[in-house]
């Protein structure tokens, strides 16, 4: 009996190509992906836990920054695991539905993250630019509503991009890379629909818009603070460190999106595969860091911790 055509089988597996090559190397590469995967829950912990314990901290940005780090400890639970897995594994596969999920909570998080850094850059906008109403627009009522739809909105978005790509029909089941991304799974689709065409560009524009905000936000900020020296100061303090954190996202997306899409199939698996975790790799860590050692009461808590417990 002749098999049926690949168009009409059911995939329920897929099968991931970006390990190949690297068996010589695996060892040395878990290693360091576990040690990176500590380092990552070590530093953004720190973080909640700091902002959680002290009062003092319960402010819309710590509560922001807090949000921020479980966000990072959620998009790289996404992958680590599974990716450490699959480095003691001889065989690199994943679900059908396991594959959903992780395109699912990887876009989410990547999304959360300029919802929150856009939050962010409003709550600094407000705080240097118009401190006398600071208390009244961000009250906790409010902050909470922001924070709801940061999670929520980013999360509504994607699922509904993930749904599209569920119900695409698959001619395929072969994902060039080490982990699943809605994008590689609706180009397996035998062919392309409207909705996965309309809900990403969508989704890209409205992201977009958040990129827009921040820039604005900033421009108002800079003149502002350039009139005063305490302001400016405030500045450097607070923005800084989000500036720079909003820096290393849009870098590491716009890195991997563009690579994604215009890489030369000539580069090396090894370059493919880093340019495919830098976004997970990156900002969860630096993110953290920049906040930790650069805001003065988070610093001055944690040093209060590590005495306290020496």
């Amino acid at each position: 009996v002749r098999p049926p055509p690949l168009q009409q089988r059911l995939v329920t597996v897929f099968t991931l190509s970006g390990l190949s090559g690297i068996a010589n190397y695996k060892i040395t590469i878990f290693i360091f992906t576990l040690l990176c995967y500590c380092v990552i829950w070590l530093v953004n912990v720190t973080i909640i836990v700091t902002v959680i314990v002290d009062k003092s901290l319960h402010e819309p940005m710590y509560i922001f920054l807090c949000n921020l780090c479980f966000n990072g400890l959620y998009g790289t639970a996404a992958f680590y695991p599974k990716f450490l897995y699959d480095l003691l594994s001889t065989t690199h596969v994943i679900s059908y539905a396991g594959c959903l999920l992780q395109g699912l909570m990887v876009h989410s998080s990547i999304c959360t993250d300029f919802s929150l850094l856009a939050l962010m850059a409003y709550d600094r906008y407000v705080a240097i630019c118009r401190p006398l109403v600071y208390h009244s627009l961000m009250t906790t009522q409010r902050v909470c509503i922001f924070v709801f739809f940061a999670w929520v909105t980013p999360f509504s978005l994607i699922l509904m991009s993930t749904i599209t790509t569920a119900t695409s029909r698959l001619c395929g089941s072969h994902i060039p890379r080490i982990y699943c991304i809605n994008w590689l799974i609706s180009n397996l689709a035998c062919s392309a629909s409207v909705a996965t065409i309309i809900i990403p560009a969508f989704n890209y524009t409205f992201y977009f818009g958040h990129a827009v905000f921040v820039f604005w936000s900033y421009v108002h900020l800079i003149k502002t603070c350039q009139s005063s020296k305490e302001n400016w100061n405030k500045f450097m303090q607070t923005c800084v460190p989000h500036l720079f954190s909003l820096a290393v996202v849009v870098v590491s997306f716009l890195f991997d999106m563009l690579y994604m899409r215009f890489g030369s199939k000539e580069i090396p698996q090894s370059f493919e595969n880093f340019m495919a975790m830098e976004i997970l790799f990156i900002p969860p860590i630096i993110n953290p860091l920049m906040y930790g050692f650069k805001l003065t009461q988070i610093r001055n808590r944690r040093n209060v911790i590590y005495i306290v417990n020496q």
